[in-house]
């Protein structure tokens, strides 16, 4: 575009690619939640998780074994953080001293071992964990949505709410498509990843509605480009700056908060892209205008043909 300086990136040139990529994206997550489903954690399917402590590092699948030939069925047994912390996850819910009966268990093998954990969550809290986590996530779009289209008009609520569903679907399509674990505290990080993604779209709206405003230009697209380009180097920054954190987060977290970290490094990615190419750029298709943000003015026959 002519008025684009040397310096600056041509977005919207690159929009339909964009919406590719996208559209590519969103057919991989949907395809590996309806083939492979959620591997869904305790919060949500209910059942017993036992943390326990060896003096050496022990061998998993000799623990799996004991479990199963005392009948404890559908046993995962993986470390937890170093080599001699062992998590012990059971689909059933046990009463509080299941705990100390697997540790006997073990300890009668011959194995120095001690009880760290027990939690326990019913099936019926558990499914009531899932649907309420699913209607608080809804009820969040709801409001972004009212919200947008208050504070500026409802092609841009549309927009951003796309943005937002593509970035939730893409990090659950993540999860799904690697079994990656889904509990309360990937949720937690789906609702800041819905929050972070808001906040940027907010920017690049206020820049947008503001070049409208000021700006002669009728191409929307070059507005859409110039405003942008403006707020760019401020996206960058945040999202630069948070993805250094959860890299540490992730390699020096631990187990209990890696997934949290895993996917807030997805939707923040995710969500810095849509930013940009979705809920910018799908402006152009829902037609936005200048009228749509500025009324036309009225003339002096519109003002006395109004008087009675």
């Amino acid at each position: 575009m002519k008025s684009l300086t040397n310096r600056q990136i041509d977005f919207m040139g690159g929009r339909r690619w964009a919406f590719i990529l996208s559209g590519i994206l969103l057919l991989v997550a949907i395809g590996a939640m309806f083939t492979q489903q959620l591997n869904l954690g305790l919060d949500f399917t209910g059942g017993t998780l036992i943390e326990v402590r060896y003096q050496s590092a022990p061998a998993l699948d000799g623990i799996r074994q004991i479990l199963e030939q005392n009948g404890f069925e559908d046993v995962a047994v993986q470390t937890f953080g170093a080599s001699t912390e062992v998590l012990i996850r059971l689909k059933q819910a046990f009463d509080a001293e299941v705990g100390n009966d697997i540790v006997t268990l073990l300890r009668d093998s011959g194995a120095s071992v001690d009880l760290v954990r027990a939690e326990f969550v019913g099936a019926q809290v558990g499914d009531q964990l899932r649907d309420q986590s699913g209607l608080g996530m809804l009820v969040a779009l709801g409001v972004v949505m009212l919200y947008v289209a208050l504070r500026f008009q409802y092609k841009f609520a549309v927009g951003a709410l796309l943005a937002l569903m593509h970035d939730v679907v893409v990090v659950i399509g993540v999860f799904a498509l690697f079994g990656l674990e889904f509990d309360l505290t990937v949720l937690a990080a789906i609702l800041a990843v819905i929050g972070y993604s808001l906040n940027d779209t907010i920017v690049v709206y206020d820049r947008i509605r503001e070049t409208i405003r000021k700006s002669q230009i009728t191409d929307m697209a070059q507005i859409f480009n110039e405003a942008i380009n403006a707020t760019l180097s401020r996206t960058l920054a945040t999202s630069g700056t948070t993805l250094l954190v959860l890299l540490a987060l992730l390699f020096l977290g631990g187990d209990m908060i890696e997934n949290f970290a895993i996917a807030l490094l997805i939707g923040i990615v995710v969500g810095t892209f849509s930013s940009v190419y979705i809920s910018g750029a799908l402006l152009i298709p829902l037609k936005l205008s200048r009228e749509d943000l500025i009324p036309p003015q009225k003339t002096q026959d519109d003002e006395e043909e109004e008087l009675p």
